[in-house]
């Protein structure tokens, strides 16, 4: 621990002297530094960016009105993977939406806030315009782009299923929705990428929206063992029965 006449030297250092300060691993250090009046929005900001700073500095820092009346260090604070959890879980539902974004797909950011970050986002898409929908649709997380898919708009839906987040994972959630646009649908199963994702076509030969004459297209491609199961399943659509019927007596046929 610094001796006191450390502390106020450190307090009343000059504020070239400051930016190598706040460079210090000694939490002691840090914490008379951020006491120091010659710190400004600019420098705590660059500040924050440090991941390595101890929790009870930045604990500090979210104690001080000054700097907690200050957007750009809110911010910081709600992407800093050492931030109080409660001051985060206060603090994360006064973002802009494109900063709930970035806070949603920061790896560094913990897993619970992530997620909070993208409830959030989700309770907001009701409300948004037609051009904040279609920026999400391009550069949101999974969950808001599967989300955006499922309401069907045909200005967005492309765009979300070309969203690079959206996973196999959320795209077979979205599947198994009981009511879906067929657009939708028909979108998916026409889609350069997820059209030929094997799990994605099982789910679109189970969809009674897929137009038929696409699931027909994907028979050849889909093992005799999972047509079997599909022929068995007690909610396969009626009007693919026979084709599946016959596509499985091909394919024994042809192995005798």
């Amino acid at each position: 621990m610094p001796r006191s006449s450390d502390a106020l030297g450190v307090r009343a250092a000059s504020r070239g002297d400051l930016a190598a300060l706040l460079d210090s691993a000694d939490p002691d250090i840090l914490l008379a530094a951020i006491e120091n009046p010659a710190l400004d929005e600019k420098m705590l900001c660059l500040f924050l960016e440090r991941k390595d700073l101890p929790p009870e500095v930045l604990a500090r820092i979210t104690k001080k009105k000054q700097w907690m009346s200050s957007y750009p260090v809110r911010l910081r604070l709600v992407r800093h993977p050492r931030t109080p959890r409660l001051v985060t879980l206060a603090v994360i539902r006064q973002l802009y939406l494109f900063d709930l974004v970035g806070v949603s797909l920061l790896p560094s950011v913990p897993a619970e806030i992530r997620r909070l970050a993208e409830d959030l986002l989700l309770n907001r898409l009701a409300q948004l315009p037609l051009g904040q929908k279609l920026t999400l649709a391009r550069r949101g997380p999974a969950r808001v782009a599967a989300k955006l898919a499922e309401e069907g708009l045909p200005q967005v839906l492309p765009l979300a299923l070309d969203n690079a987040y959206l996973n196999e994972g959320q795209l077979l959630k979205t599947l198994a929705r009981p009511v879906l646009p067929p657009r939708v649908v028909e979108a998916i199963s026409q889609h350069r990428k997820w059209s030929y994702n094997a799990n994605v076509r099982m789910a679109l030969v189970r969809h009674p929206l897929t137009p038929l004459a696409r699931v027909l297209e994907f028979l050849p491609d889909i093992p005799v063992h999972h047509l079997r199961d599909l022929l068995s399943s007690a909610t396969m659509r009626q009007d693919l029965k026979s084709y599946l019927t016959h596509e499985v007596a091909r394919r024994t046929s042809r192995k005798r």
